[in-house]
């Protein structure tokens, strides 16, 4: 059934899944389709059986229907269709009826799938026309928004993979009625890297949206950080993709400060931007968000249009660390157990208390805060520390090789990465502008985001 995957397969499955996103909102079984030919979208479908009372109305049926009324031949040679949904029975029969060349779906249906999970009516050799079948393309996605479907009709809450014996997961309560923090969690577990560990990431906007706003977090931070800058990408159409860093935020949390590797982080982002197969990505970070972010582009360069870079460093081991770095290391480990949000309450006096409390809700206890623990020492110092080699070699590129456009952001009065540090990284960045100076904000310039997060908008989608 599988085969080899066409670049173009994610791009066309994102237009499916955008499909599933009008089904869900009309109160219909999220799975959604567009019908191709010769690279170019002809038709798209999404499941309407409640509203048009007919039960053949699946996501598949409407796009083959509108195809071949745009074809004006109910013949599709030449034709491929995307799914977000492996197909049942009746839809498999109307795609060979339809003689298509070739079918992709994303999630498999193990109670009605028609491409190999119950039968596979593609292999049946007798059938005077053969489709080619893609599947499992962009299967975590397009099987979340089935899964929440159900799961909501049922009335319960999200099912959890198993926790790891090694790790602890926060109880979910403790972060019930944040303020300004209302989005809807996603998980992924299955990332080769995480082997796992469970990742909590805010996918919102449209995901077939022009630009994606993929925004990193520091320590001790998660992406509770990002809400006063993400609804002002979200509402003027953009997507936004802010993940937790393993060890922080709703992601699961290693109890051992020695689980933690520069390489460990950086490769389940690298696969995390691969599954959700994010393109035109302005890459947005900020502290560890620096770290381990300003080395993923290198790697695919064609996915990134952007960079928004906020007081952060690329931690080569040929300078010297700053004096401010080395100054918060130590005080990390002379207090492990520091309060998180008395700290960013300390920098941001526009902090209500409450807010202050969300960047405690991950970390109830000592065992939560492992991560806390293992980043400070984890910055690469000497050239051959871990994590060095990766850095200088996106040094290089950023001097080099970027075709981006750069955006920073100076939070003037930080100690640890401020205005030296984020001078000397500009120094490092090719073609980077003249910063904007937030001359009120501290080490974690997302509290004084919405500024920024205009600037970027206008920067980043000015045509």
């Amino acid at each position: 059934m599988a085969g080899s995957l066409v670049p173009d397969d994610a791009y066309f499955m994102s237009l499916a899944l955008a499909q599933s996103e009008e089904a869900a909102r009309a109160g219909e079984v999220p799975v959604g389709a567009v019908v191709i030919k010769d690279g170019e979208v002809l038709a798209t479908g999404r499941n309407a059986p409640i509203a048009q009372n007919d039960p053949t109305a699946h996501a598949e049926i409407v796009a083959l229907r509108a195809a071949a009324a745009a074809l004006g031949n109910y013949r599709l040679d030449g034709c491929e269709l995307f799914v977000t949904l492996e197909p049942c029975a009746m839809c498999a029969g109307a795609m060979l009826h339809a003689r298509l060349k070739r079918v992709v779906f994303g999630a498999a249906d193990p109670k009605t799938g028609a491409a190999g999970s119950v039968l596979n009516l593609f292999e049946h050799k007798p059938l005077n026309h053969q489709t080619q079948v893609e599947g499992g393309v962009m299967a975590e996605q397009c099987a979340h928004p089935l899964q929440a479907f159900f799961k909501s009709r049922r009335g319960r809450v999200s099912d959890a993979p198993a926790l790891r014996e090694d790790a602890l997961r926060t109880p979910e309560g403790r972060f019930s009625n944040l303020p300004d923090y209302p989005w809807e969690p996603h998980y992924i577990h299955d990332l080769p890297a995480l082997n796992g560990l469970r990742l909590h990431y805010l996918d919102e906007g449209p995901v077939h949206a022009d630009v994606v706003f993929l925004c990193l977090h520091g320590n001790p931070g998660w992406s509770y950080l990002y809400r006063r800058m993400l609804p002002i990408w979200t509402a003027a159409g953009h997507r936004v993709v802010a993940p937790d860093l393993i060890g922080f935020g709703k992601s699961d949390k290693p109890k051992r400060a020695d689980f933690h590797t520069f390489a460990f982080h950086r490769q389940y982002l690298l696969e995390l931007v691969e599954r959700l197969a994010l393109r035109n990505v302005v890459l947005v970070v900020q502290d560890w968000g620096g770290l381990l972010g300003l080395t993923l582009p290198m790697t695919a360069p064609d996915r990134y249009q952007g960079l928004l870079v906020m007081n952060t460093m690329l931690a080569t081991g040929d300078t010297p660390l700053s004096t401010g770095f080395l100054a918060w290391r130590e005080m990390c480990a002379k207090k492990p157990d520091f309060d998180v949000g008395r700290l960013l309450g300390r920098g941001n006096t526009h902090l209500s208390a409450e807010e202050c409390e969300a960047y405690n809700a991950p970390f109830p206890d000592a065992g939560h805060r492992a991560a806390l623990r293992a980043f400070p020492p984890m910055v690469p110092e000497f050239e051959d520390s871990p994590g060095a080699a990766t850095s200088r070699q996106a040094r290089a590129f950023w001097q080099q090789e970027w075709q981006g456009h750069t955006l920073m952001a100076i939070g003037a009065q930080d100690p640890v990465l401020g205005g030296d540090v984020m001078r000397s990284l500009q120094a490092d960045i090719r073609n980077c502008p003249e910063p904007m100076l937030l001359p009120h904000a501290g080490h974690f310039v997302q509290e004084h985001g919405e500024g920024i997060a205009q600037a970027a908008l206008a920067y980043f989608t000015a045509g």
